[in-house]
């Protein structure tokens, strides 16, 4: 049976009147067009248990009133549904009658329904001005069996809207109803022949309104960068940057920091507003009202604290706003618990109480009296509470000792109050999960970030406390060095986690400002706060850091106006002593952290690394890149790096990308940022260098070295030849290093004794196979540019037999090597007689004892 319902709509000028007809005869399905065909209509039609009719149009059952008809169509957009809509007959899409079957009634109002894709929908339309858009959205909510109200009632489910305004849209936005786009509309209809969609799932999620959508919006007083970022936001949600000259801009956004009056060529309809609104909509993914962030009712609302929240509508005049700023002030100024501040005429820049109650009395921000209660508990066995700032004093009547410990004290509240400020306004709303959209970071990010600095506030606030008792009892023999040593063992252990990541930390920081837009705005709301004194998280963060090198030159001038008869000068010199300490072990210890940053750093970049290359007592001393001119190790003419550890010397291979993946199309890419810098060949250990050769330059043989090695399994001892390819460091500050670095591991100060000086020829090292190098190297770079092959089309010929006579006249420092042995292989090497070790070897070259008179004397004959 037919439902008897009449429901009447007036929609922005379009009125819509929908009444049931009148029960008429028994029922009877008409399936029109292809659905006659249609086996799943056909078997869907037979489960009423009515007479089902087929027909090419159905024209011929229209004025049939024997039966109540339900015509069935496959399409609400053809020539044949217009005709019968036009004759007022039940029309039903094919999605619907299955979804009908499925309980085996016939429902029908007078509207057509083709599918249940919005059922159980009840849509409000806000801020459409077109009327054929509005028949338009309003005939497919309908046809997707949804229907659509004036107002804002308890059983409406969402809001339609066309821009991220208006009083329907707050309303909506404020209890939670979700508020779609007209997009919304059409992508339900899209999916109008789907059996069982519906357009209240999660998957439609992605049509809800966009932050700024078809807002447009003017920016006005912002920095170049900040603007360029506003308004790449602007488009990203919906919106359109447009200048002043447009008269339909919708809003302008104002930078308050700069900006003090509103621009006179304001667009009529246009909502001044100041930049924590833009912010604060991207925070919230929804547009805050704009009465809130009125630029003109800013001047009004921010004259008291109490005002805050007052309505933005308040009459007062300028002169008004100007005695209740100079009452105001003169108020902060006569409370004992906030900062001694000079009276001054108002300037014509904006300001606010709750800015001044953040002034310390020299002037800087973020005071103590605003963050904290206003006075200390009173110290055990006495009932007089301290207030939480220095005391007023007249700095002219003080002595140079009490000035200067009067700048410490103030120094020490402003450094808690920036620790409180990030505390209570940016970690602890970042940690509570209940914030609208979701929270921001994740507790492992919000740890790496803020975990390390309780320790500090902790410390620091205590310490403070204590100063601020001192201050306010003050006395000629007050010692200000015990309150120091008396925290000097905690700031030890505060600082170091603190200081030793902070580079990684404001790395992440700024990774993750750029890439969630609702954090960045987070953080620039909360920097405009007065709490923070109008700087950024990260100009916040850095207080830490200088912290200790500031409290250590204040105690310095304390201690110079300190006389040395004085019980406080030992206790103040201990104290100065023991921060320098502190900052020295942070310092070291900071060293420490990042050599371990670096060694990992360099494990994870090194194929096949060996696990043990990570060790605690290790530490990264350089790095150079070379060509091998031997066979030692790689090849020659391979592209070698070489890792100079404090005991160990890491040879790695450095990999071509496309030597793994020849065509780095768009898929590979990210194949392409995973695959390792390095391939792992040796591992050497510094002890088993023998000796360090640097091969004096000539025309063509530039940045050539060796090092001579002695394997402790085999008793061999090996030559490497490399030729530096590095540009940033020159061969003798690498060698230099790597002797230095070899002595130290042999426990011996003779570092000149490592490194000797040679000609080319004597390591049978030929001009042309450095030449033949280079033009290798360049070849292989090409070719890693353009991911071709290298043909072995150049070769290195030497001979093994001139390779044992140059290595023979190297001689190690070690002790001498059995005599009797003889060389085998082109690169390995044993008995090689060691060098006097009494002085400095000779620089030309060596005769080995062993060696033939004729090759003694020209070896001879070279270093003469």
């Amino acid at each position: 049976m037919a439902e008897q319902t009449q429901t009447c709509i007036v929609l922005n000028d379009v009125t819509v009147v929908s009444q049931d007809i009148e029960p008429c005869g028994d029922p009877r399905i008409c399936l029109v067009g292809s659905l006659a065909d249609d086996a799943e209509t056909v078997e869907a039609a037979k489960k009423f248990n009515v007479p089902v009719v087929t027909s090419e149009t159905g024209e011929e059952y229209v004025s049939d009133s024997a039966f109540c008809t339900y015509f069935v169509l496959s399409d609400f957009e053809s020539p044949v549904f217009e005709e019968l809509d036009k004759a007022g007959v039940r029309l039903l899409g094919k999605p619907a009658l299955i979804e009908l079957s499925g309980n085996g009634v016939l429902t029908y109002t007078r509207r057509p329904v083709f599918c249940h894709v919005m059922k159980d929908a009840i849509l409000v339309f806000t801020g459409f001005r077109k009327k054929n858009e509005v028949c338009r959205l309003l005939k497919l909510v309908h046809y997707m069996g949804g229907s659509v109200k004036n107002e804002i009632i308890d059983t409406v489910t969402h809001l339609l809207a066309y821009s991220s305004t208006g009083e329907k849209y707050q309303y909506a936005n404020t209890f939670n109803i979700p508020i779609m786009s007209e997009d919304w509309v059409h992508a339900a209809w899209a999916h109008r022949d789907e059996v069982g969609a519906r357009a209240t799932t999660d998957t439609m999620a992605k049509y809800k309104l966009k932050v700024f959508q078809n807002l447009r919006i003017v920016l006005v007083g912002f920095q170049e960068e900040d603007q360029s970022q506003m308004e790449d936001l602007v488009t990203q949600n919906g919106g359109f940057n447009t200048t002043l000259e447009d008269q339909q801009a919708t809003h302008v956004v104002l930078e308050d920091q700069t900006v003090t009056e509103k621009p006179p060529d304001c667009p009529p309809k246009a909502h001044v507003v100041k930049a924590e609104w833009f912010w604060t909509s991207i925070q919230m993914e929804a547009p805050p009202s704009e009465t809130l962030h009125l630029f003109e009712e800013l001047n009004a609302s921010m004259l008291s604290p109490r005002q805050m929240f007052s309505s933005p509508s308040t009459p007062g005049s300028r002169s008004r706003r100007r005695k209740r700023l100079r009452e105001t002030v003169q108020h902060l100024a006569q409370d004992d618990s906030s900062s001694a501040l000079p009276s001054a005429p108002a300037s014509k820049r904006r300001s606010s109480a709750g800015d001044l109650a953040f002034l310390s009395a020299d002037g800087s921000f973020l005071d103590d009296t605003a963050s904290t209660p206003n006075r200390l508990a009173p110290p055990s066995g006495s009932s007089e509470q301290i207030p939480l700032s220095p005391p007023p004093v007249d700095l002219r009547q003080l002595s140079a000792r009490q000035r200067v410990f009067h700048e410490l004290v103030k120094t020490e509240c402003n450094y808690v109050s920036i620790l409180d400020a990030i505390e209570k306004v940016i970690k602890v709303p970042l940690e509570n999960n209940s914030q609208s959209g979701g929270p921001m970071l994740d507790s492992q990010e919000l740890r790496y970030i803020f975990g390390n600095l309780p320790p500090i506030h902790t410390v620091h606030t205590r310490m403070r406390d204590d100063l601020l008792h001192l201050a306010h009892n003050w006395t000629p023999d007050a010692s200000i060095g015990e309150i120091i040593l008396k925290y000097s063992t905690e700031l030890e252990k505060a600082y170091p986690p603190f200081i030793n990541f902070f580079e990684n930390m404001k790395e992440m920081l700024q990774k993750i400002s750029s890439e969630r837009p609702r954090f960045h705005a987070f953080l620039k709301i909360a920097q405009n706060k007065p709490e923070c004194g109008r700087q950024s998280l990260q100009e916040l963060l850095i207080r830490p850091v200088q912290r200790l090198p500031s409290m250590s030159l204040l105690i310095g001038d304390i201690l110079k106006h300190t006389e040395k008869t004085s019980p406080d000068h030992v206790a103040l010199e201990q104290a100065l002593d023991k921060i320098k300490s502190v900052m020295t072990f942070i310092n070291d210890d900071k060293r420490k952290t990042e050599a371990k940053l670096k060694l990992f750093e360099i494990h994870n970049d090194i194929e096949m690394c060996p696990p043990n290359l990570v060790a605690s007592h290790r530490m990264h001393m350089s790095k150079v890149d070379v060509t091998e001119l031997s066979d030692s190790c790689s090849g020659r003419g391979d592209t070698l790096t070489l890792f100079l550890f404090n005991d160990v010397l890491e040879i790695c291979k450095k990999k071509s990308k496309y030597n793994s993946i020849k065509s780095p199309s768009r898929a590979n890419l990210h194949a392409l940022k995973s695959i390792k810098t390095y391939k792992h060949l040796e591992m050497m250990n510094l002890a088993h260098i023998k000796r360090i050769v640097d091969i004096r330059e000539t025309e063509d043989c530039h940045n050539v070295f060796a090092l001579i090695i002695r394997s402790n399994q085999e008793l061999k001892e090996r030559l490497f030849t490399f030729t530096l390819i590095q540009d940033d460091i020159t061969k003798s500050t690498f060698l230099k290093t790597l002797c230095r670095t070899v002595a130290n591991i042999a426990c011996r100060n003779d570092v000149e004794n490592f490194l000797v000086s040679m000609d080319p020829h004597h390591l049978d090292i030929e001009t042309s196979d450095v030449s033949l190098t280079n033009a290798l190297s360049k070849a292989l770079k090409f070719a890693t540019r353009t991911g071709r092959k290298v043909s072995r089309a150049f070769s290195f010929n030497k001979s093994p037999s001139k390779l044992k006579r140059a290595v023979s006249t190297v001689m190690s420092p070690f002790g001498t090597l059995p005599q009797q042995s003889s060389m085998r292989g082109a690169t390995s090497v044993n008995n090689l007689a060691d060098l006097s070790l009494s002085g400095t070897p000779p620089t030309g070259g060596f005769a080995h004892p062993m060696a033939t008179p004729t090759s003694r004397r020209r070896t001879l004959k070279n270093a003469h």
